[in-house]
């Protein structure tokens, strides 16, 4: 007979309890992450698990919370296992919430295997570089942030910015060129409201994405263990997808703010110290747990590439959140709220955005020969314009020489044309290059300095540009 059968026929009660939290004796051999059966007074039962383990007191973390707790009549029950998810393949086109239960009315999923949702830790020596582009059909990324399979890239936002659409515009165009069979996504809403759930659910089935999207959704009206847990469900889910059957997955989590939120709620219930804001010390070390689960591993067809989405409290950048994940990611795409303001969509603010893994991605059989020289020439016109735009304001536009006044032309077309698109338009990557080009048209030849003259000639449309 076990340990923890013997603490219940004992009547062991709970010790304490606040709000979903219940701290009770310490039972030997239970381990972290634990599921725990805890049955309430009245001979409810509520699944748990075992966040904290001391010598004297283990803390439990009920899903669905509990209103009343009689600490007499309170006792629990160690499984014996930790919280794991059942994969199969039929799991793609369908909705789950933050305990991995089907909520979308369809059939049960006949479980090919049962995976813990906290992953198998990745060899470092087994990982390889990401190298493959992935054309999400946006120019701005496409073009000059490229996301490279295997990759990490998070998209930092604001409140009030697009990034919701942005996503659902990511979900329905994104691919691998050339192995569109084998492309999958997995799709984690992290405590979003019943309105963005709902937006995501309607978009995903109504465009035809969800046939090959594993969608995960956690409301903001859901226990806060179950945000813990959301962003773990997806990329288990993902594992099984790239790991077992070979596919290259792409995992979207949105707001990983709401997660870390739901971090530092569970810290103060346990009532540890504080660190930057009041978020736990351990918040990097938790978030790489999600973020380096991303990548590629030899000898295996799959991959896993991951697009966090968080939205920066008060457009802070510096804010602990973004701080941290720029730490751990390659790179981030940044919205503007200025470029929203001008009713630009999509609103990804140029200079702040990077992709460090870009230049692996892109050139002769990944896109195109000339996309390095056009990403190069683009920044720096669209940067010259730019810092015009801003002396602009000062002296005048009037005042400006012929030189200027082209390059202040190019920033504003270069807004309107490359990084403005509709919200279900998808250019290929070739159409993008190609726009870049017709901008360059607007410039005299010779200070497309950043550009091959093999490319100027093939490229560059004639009887446009000024060779002056």
């Amino acid at each position: 007979m076990s340990l923890s059968s013997l603490y219940i026929k004992e009547g062991r009660a709970i010790n304490k309890a606040k709000g979903s939290l219940l701290v009770a004796e310490s039972i030997p051999g239970i381990e972290l992450s634990e599921i725990i059966d805890v049955q309430l007074g009245n001979g409810e039962v509520k699944r748990g698990q075992a966040i904290d383990i001391g010598k004297e007191a283990i803390i439990i973390q009920v899903f669905g919370g509990v209103s009343e707790v009689d600490l007499i009549d309170c006792k629990i029950r160690c499984k014996g296992e930790t919280l794991k998810l059942p994969v199969s393949i039929d799991m793609m086109g369908r909705f789950f919430n933050g305990m991995g239960e089907s909520i979308d009315g369809g059939p049960p999923i006949i479980p090919y295997d049962y995976l813990e949702i906290n992953g198998e830790p990745m060899n470092p020596a087994a990982r390889q570089p990401p190298s493959e582009f992935i054309e999400t059909g946006i120019s701005a990324i496409d073009g000059l942030n490229a996301l490279v399979r295997g990759q990490k890239l998070p998209i930092f936002s604001g409140a009030g910015l697009p990034h919701n659409k942005i996503a659902a515009q990511i979900i329905r165009q994104a691919t691998v060129k050339g192995e569109e069979e084998r492309f999958a996504l997995v799709f984690a809403a992290v405590g979003i409201s019943y309105d963005e759930a709902s937006f995501f659910m309607k978009d995903l089935e109504n465009t035809g994405a969800l046939e090959r999207t594993v969608a995960f959704i956690n409301t903001a009206s859901d226990p806060v263990i179950e945000r813990i847990s959301t962003p773990r469900l997806a990329l288990t889910a993902a594992d099984y997808l790239a790991w077992e059957q070979g596919m290259d997955v792409l995992v979207i989590l949105t707001d990983m703010t709401n997660y870390c939120e739901a971090l530092r709620e569970l810290s103060s219930m346990r009532e540890e110290i504080p660190s930057r804001r009041g978020y736990p010390g351990y918040m990097y070390t938790d978030l790489a747990t999600i973020y380096e689960r991303a990548g590629r591993i030899m000898g295996k067809e799959g991959s896993i590439t991951i697009l966090p989405i968080l939205t920066m409290p008060n457009d802070d950048i510096t804010h602990p959140i973004p701080d941290l994940t720029g730490y751990i990611t390659e790179g981030q795409i940044v919205l503007s709220r200025n470029l929203e303001r001008k009713g630009i969509y999509l609103p990804i603010d140029v200079f702040l955005s990077l992709s460090r893994m870009m230049k692996e991605g892109i050139g002769p059989g990944k896109t195109r020969e000339d996309h390095n020289n056009v990403f190069m020439q683009s920044y720096a016109a669209y940067s010259e314009g730019c810092n015009l735009r801003e002396i602009s304001t000062i002296i005048g536009a009037e005042s400006l020489g012929e030189r200027d006044k082209v390059y202040l032309s190019f920033a504003d077309e270069f807004e309107k044309r490359f990084v403005s698109q509709g919200e279900f338009e998808k250019r290929r990557v070739e159409e993008t290059l190609d726009i870049a080009w017709d901008l360059f048209s607007m410039l005299p030849e010779k200070e497309l300095r950043l550009i091959s003259e093999k490319f100027i000639d093939k490229y560059l449309p004639r009887g446009k540009s000024s060779s002056s």
